[in-house]
């Protein structure tokens, strides 16, 4: 067909219908499609790992961070107990860092639900929080039912009438409700993803129905009339050396000391006060990890805003200017009957001067130009025309051979294959799940130095985390001084709730034996735990991206059994649910123990304490009495 097409309308003209068809989709790629967006997000990504390296946050924007060593912190532990603290501690701190007059103050901390139980504590947050550049975060809830008209909005939350605003716009927003509306000088914090769930934008604000909403990054440029771009979303320009963090540990318990003196200066700084530590999770995925921490994104937009060098998006005509460059070359290059050498080294030379033009403006000029996709369409088009030439060839090849068929005798094979991938999704199915956490911790560590007590818990871990692999149980996570793990996923096991059941009692049985070993070497040191069990449905899979992946468990049922967990205090070691306990069927003795109320449920919950039969049937003895 080509021969004859080729007979009657010439061999350039099939080359110029290709090239007007390729550059046909290849904008319609570029410009619409963006199938080979993700191509080019994963070279750019690396790309701004590397350039990364070379870049130093400034030292004028400061994190102070509740990580995993400050919730750990024995003293800590002493005056806020676990997390959540009570927000008098953040009072605290702000009014020691409002004496030494920083630039700014930005609370990555919801505040979204007062405390009903000490609302002094809310009203001295408030009091901390009159300093004027001072700022709290607010949710933006796309899709919610309750809305809010934008128009009752407090001035001071920052949401105004743009030009043709709508008097009757809503939306739906999370305030901070434990202030008063005053001290309402907020700005959204939703994470902003792409299209492949990864964060490598953020915004200054948006508009909605004519009305601006700004974002956390949007207030403190505005306040501190830090530089900005003309569009209301900007590409991130990461730093590769941590910001200076302080450990919120570190900086309040210092305001306690005699003097009330910061660990640092923080005359003329932005302060980050944010989470890291793996409990509260606060992690968002990003090119340089699928779990950063939420506020090292907030603090790296505040940075690039403060030092005018976020990433620039390269001119929307880049790249269909480059595409349309590239094929209508190459569909010279065969017209011309170029070499294929020289062709294919020519080609190499216009894909390593576009890469060497990318990183110069990147390096240069905060300029993000990523032209992959636009070189693959071109070594798209050089196969087309590569293809296109070998047919025409093939073709003449055919007509001589067809002129002496009593000579030639042509042979094509061509081989096709095909990779099908599968991916894993989440699902929801039935689980036993285990919560442990420890008692007495607190008496533990008041006389012991935090490196006993990290040595002490790691050896605790280990004791534990054996007897769930022994069991065939699931680790999900560490959550501070508590284990969380589960039965019945990722393979499925008939007898989870039995297997958990038993993981608990061995937990029990080992940490009476760790507890006797402390005792030996402390008389005075009390170690005990409380475990809880619980079956129900929940949803188990991987979260994350394809670098970071992890295998969790989520759902009211999760929640349930951490409240289980909570019951056992002056109980028992170990409680299970109705719903394990008529999963175990006759496996165990159960002691019932009677109804609980539990937060989040409107009816008791009836628990049980199990015991391992005897060889003969009956109930083994009863487990060491539990610290009250």
């Amino acid at each position: 067909m080509l021969t004859r097409l080729r007979q009657r309308f010439g061999r350039r003209a099939l080359y110029a219908v290709l090239c007007l068809m390729l550059c046909a989709l290849a904008l319609f790629e570029v410009t619409t499609w963006h199938k080979l967006d993700a191509l080019d997000n994963r070279v750019g990504d690396a790309l701004l790992r590397w350039h990364a390296d070379s870049r130093k946050p400034p030292d004028d924007v400061v994190l102070i961070d509740i990580d995993q060593p400050s919730l750990m912190d024995p003293q800590m532990f002493d005056i806020a107990g676990k997390w959540v603290w009570p927000r008098v501690i953040h009072a605290e701190l702000i009014n020691a860092l409002v004496a030494q007059q920083p630039r700014a103050i930005v609370l990555d901390l919801f505040l979204s639900q007062p405390d009903r139980f000490r609302p002094e504590n809310d009203a001295e947050l408030a009091k901390a929080l009159a300093f004027e550049r001072a700022f709290v975060p607010m949710l933006l809830m796309d899709g919610a039912e309750q809305k809010a008209p934008l128009s009752m909005a407090p001035p001071v939350m920052g949401i105004r009438a743009l030009e043709h605003a709508d008097p009757k716009a809503s939306y739906g927003i999370e305030a901070p409700l434990a202030l008063p509306p005053d001290a309402w000088r907020t700005g959204y914090i939703n994470f902003i993803k792409d299209r492949d769930g990864i964060g490598r934008h953020t915004e200054l604000g948006r508009e909605v129905d004519g009305w601006w909403i700004p974002h956390m990054i949007g207030r403190v440029a505005d306040a501190l009339q830090l530089p900005k771009p003309k569009q209301p979303g900007f590409r991130l320009n990461w730093y590769g050396t941590e910001f200076t963090r302080i450990p919120y540990a570190k900086a309040y318990l210092a305001t306690q000391m005699e003097g009330g003196k910061l660990p640092f200066d923080a005359h003329g700084k932005i302060i980050v006060i944010g989470a890291t530590a793996s409990g509260i999770f606060d992690f968002v995925p990003t090119p340089f990890d699928a779990t950063t921490p939420g506020p090292f994104v907030l603090a790296t937009g505040i940075a690039n805003l403060q030092n005018n060098d976020w990433l620039r998006e390269a001119p929307v005509w880049a790249n269909p200017a480059l595409v349309l460059v590239l094929i209508c070359t190459l569909a010279v290059a065969f017209v011309v009957r170029m070499s294929p050498i020289w062709v294919i080294t020519g080609y190499a030379a216009l894909v390593a001067a576009a890469i060497g033009v990318s990183l110069l403006v990147l390096q240069q000029s905060h300029v993000y130009w990523m032209p992959v996709s636009t070189l693959v369409l071109g070594a798209v088009a050089l196969l087309a025309f590569g293809l296109l030439s070998s047919r025409l060839e093939m073709g003449q090849r055919r007509h001589v051979q067809a002129m002496f068929s009593r000579f030639v005798d042509p042979r094509i094979v061509q081989d096709l294959s095909e990779t099908v991938a599968q991916a894993e999704v989440s699902a929801s199915r039935e689980i036993t799940l285990l919560f442990s956490d420890i008692r007495g911790f607190t008496s533990l560590s008041e006389h012991r130095k935090p490196e006993e007590i990290v040595n002490i818990l790691n050896r605790y871990f280990e004791m534990q985390v054996e007897v769930i692999f022994r069991y065939q149980g699931t680790l999900d996570k560490f959550i501070g001084d508590a284990i969380m793990a589960f039965w019945g996923a990722p393979i499925a096991q008939s007898n989870h709730a039995v297997l958990a059941v038993e993981a608990a009692l061995g937990m029990a049985d080992a940490l009476q034996r760790f507890a006797d070993d402390m005792a030996r070497e402390d008389p005075t040191a009390k170690f005990d735990i409380g475990i809880g069990v619980h079956t129900g449905s929940a949803v188990v899979g991987f979260l994350g991206t394809s670098r970071r992946l992890d295998y969790t468990a989520i759902g009211d049922a999760v929640n349930l059994c951490s409240r289980i967990e909570g019951c056992t205090k002056g109980i028992a070691r170990v409680l299970v649910s109705e719903s394990t306990r008529a999963q175990c069927g006759e496996t165990f003795v159960f002691i019932d123990r009677g109804d609980f109320e539990v937060k989040g449920r409107d009816q008791a919950v009836r628990l049980f304490e199990p015991q391992r039969r005897s060889p003969m049937g009956e109930s083994a003895p009863a487990a060491s009495p539990v610290l009250t």
